[in-house]
């Protein structure tokens, strides 16, 4: 039986901000995402108090390759060779050759790249596979929005490895929000993605940011309008100063840590995802 409790992976020492799974898989012990290569130690400690170790693990399905939920694969395939990566069409040449992400964190992150996210390491071409419509007995499905190339993850006992597709909720708290980082927001996409979500009809959803909820037809119906809040108040003209101080009110206004909120989805981060996605909006608007 899977046990539906995140590894907490302690990311730059915050508790419950960023996580990831370990499940049963129909070829075995499989991780879901694997965070950075600065939280390997914590990783390592959460399958050890599980009764496991790296070489155990046989497949590491990913939701996508950003830095907090992929960035460990090299790192993890170097040290047990065996390990078999799946990821999307899009993500996966960027795991074979990591040059391209690594040059853009370095520029959006600068000094603190390393502190933050560790080494970054190619994934063997070997090691890589495209992501299958059934993924070791899990069905994956496309879930873009958060970025082109997501996928997600649904197990026959009805939970939904969902990735950044269900956004942020530091669990048992109720607040839910978008992770909107750049480069490739798709408001409109994402309205599909949760479409698709509640077709398929999760029993509970899995998120990386941070534990398993039990409400998911509530929790993506809150998703849904806190994102198109966001979007409405960016399309409006909101400078970064006053979207990251309506998101510290939003949390605060809810009793939520805002700490582990701002770790786990810098409120800056999302709102220059969303000034792209609303100047792209623009650029597409017929002139007056």
């Amino acid at each position: 039986m899977t046990d539906l409790e995140p590894i907490d992976l302690l990311h730059v020492g915050v508790e419950r901000s960023v996580g990831c799974y370990v499940l049963d898989s129909a070829d075995g012990p499989a991780l879901f995402d694997c965070g950075p290569s600065a939280t390997i130690d914590a990783l390592k400690a959460g399958l050890a108090s599980r009764g496991l170790q790296l070489t155990d693990i046989r497949h590491l399905l990913l939701s996508h390759i950003h830095l907090d939920h992929a960035g460990a694969a090299g790192v993890l395939v170097r040290e047990h060779p065996a390990l078999q990566v799946h990821v999307s069409e899009i993500g996966a040449p960027h795991l074979i050759d990591p040059e391209r992400l690594e040059r853009s964190a370095r520029r959006l992150y600068g000094d603190t790249f390393d502190d933050l996210w560790g080494e970054l390491v190619p994934v063997p071409a070997q090691n890589v596979q495209i992501a299958a419509p059934v993924v070791v007995g899990l069905t994956c499905f496309p879930t873009p929005g958060h970025a082109s190339h997501h996928v997600s993850y649904l197990d026959p006992d009805g939970t939904l490895y969902a990735g950044d597709a269900a956004g942020v909720r530091i669990h048992p708290g109720r607040y839910v929000m978008p992770p909107t980082p750049p480069p490739d927001v798709d408001v409109d996409g994402w309205q599909q993605t949760i479409d698709e979500m509640e077709r398929r009809a999760p029993e509970r959803l899995a998120l990386i940011h941070f534990g398993v909820v039990d409400d998911p037809v509530s929790h993506l119906a809150r998703l849904r309008l806190e994102l198109l809040d966001w979007a409405e108040f960016v399309l409006g003209g909101a400078t970064e100063d006053e979207f990251v101080a309506y998101c510290q009110t939003e949390l605060a206004d809810s009793g939520e840590d805002i700490g582990a909120w701002s770790n786990a989805m810098p409120f800056w981060q999302s709102y220059h995802g969303l000034k792209r996605w609303a100047d792209k909006q623009a650029d597409l608007s017929p002139a007056s």
